[in-house]
C-alpha cells in the first residue's frame, strides 16, 4: 500500500534537493516544517508552498544547534504530528586537497552532515514511535559507496548516516515506521554549481530527483539511489578488488 504525508519536515529546504520537495509536497492539508541556511532563500521557498495552500512553518536554524532545533521540531510536532522527515540538510566544503591542511572544515562537515541528521531525527524518532506510524528518509549520496578522491569528508559523512539509516530500519519497522536512504548521484543545487571542477556525469535535475525520491518514499523503499547510469558505475566500483579500484581512480 502507498503511503501519503500530510505533516512533514524538510531540513536543507532552501534550494537543491529539498527546494524541490518542499514546492512537490505542498499542497491543501498538508503542514510543512522547512528549515534551511539561506533564510531570504528559505522564506522565498516557504512563500511558493504556502501558494499552493500548504501551511507552512519555516525556520534558518542551524541544524548543528541541537536545542533549538530539537525545541522547533517538537513545537511543530505538537501542532502536526509528523508523519515524514527528511533529514536532507548538507554541505561539501573540502578543498583540493579534502581538507588535509585545515580539519575545521572536516569537522563542520560531519557537525552538519552527521549530527545534523540526530539532530533533526532525535525529536520525532520517540514521539513517532509512541504513535507507531512514520516515514524517515536519510538523504546520503552515491558517493558513499566509495572512497572517491574528491571531497574526503563529504564522501565518509555521507557514507556514515547511510549506513546508520539501513541499520536502524530494522528496529523501527517493529514500531511501524519506514526508513529510507536516498543516495542521489549528481544534482544540480548549490553543491554541484559551476564552481564545481571535477566531472558531474548524468547531472539531473532537482525536480527529476525529487519525483523519483517521492515515489520511493510512499512506497517505503529501502534504498533510493539514482540516476541508474552513476548507480551502475559506484555498484561495478564496489565489486572490484580494492587494489583496481584504487587504481582507476589514480590512488
Amino acid at each position: 500500500m502507498k503511503k501519503s504525508f500530510a505533516s512533514i519536515v524538510i531540513t536543507g529546504a532552501s534550494s537543491g534537493i529539498g527546494e524541490a520537495l518542499a514546492v512537490d509536497y505542498a499542497a491543501p492539508g498538508v503542514a510543512l516544517a522547512l528549515n534551511g541556511r539561506d533564510a531570504a532563500r528559505l522564506e522565498a521557498v516557504a512563500a511558493a508552498c504556502r501558494g499552493k495552500g500548504a501551511t507552512v512553518e519555516a525556520s534558518p536554524i542551524d541544524v548543528t544547534d541541537r536545542a533549538s532545533l530539537a525545541a522547533w521540531l517538537t513545537a511543530f510536532d505538537d501542532a502536526h504530528p509528523v508523519d515524514l522527515a527528511i533529514a536532507n540538510a548538507g554541505v561539501s566544503i573540502d578543498n583540493g586537497i579534502s581538507s588535509l591542511d585545515d580539519f575545521s572544515r572536516v569537522r563542520q562537515t560531519m557537525a552538519v552532515n552527521v549530527d545534523g541528521v540526530f539532530n533533526t531525527l532525535e525529536p520525532l524518532v520517540g514521539r513517532m514511535m509512541a504513535r507507531r506510524a512514520g516515514q524517515i528518509a536519510i538523504v546520503s549520496s552515491l558517493a558513499s559507496f566509495i572512497g572517491l578522491p574528491h571531497a574526503a569528508s563529504y564522501n565518509a559523512s555521507k557514507a556514515a548516516v547511510r549506513v546508520w539509516g539501513e541499520s536502524i530500519r530494522y528496529v523501527l519497522k517493529k514500531s511501524g515506521i519506514g526508513v529510507s536512504v536516498i543516495c542521489p548521484g549528481f544534482v544540480v543545487s548549490r553543491l554541484t554549481g559551476d564552481e564545481v571542477s571535477f566531472p558531474r556525469p548524468f547531472l539531473m535535475s532537482s525536480a527529476q530527483a525529487s519525483a523519483i525520491i517521492r515515489r520511493g518514499l510512499e512506497r517505503n523503499r529501502p534504498r533510493i539511489a539514482f540516476p541508474i547510469g552513476t548507480k551502475a558505475a559506484v555498484w561495478l566500483g564496489c565489486t572490484l578488488p580494492g587494489r583496481w579500484t584504487a587504481r582507476l581512480l589514480g590512488a
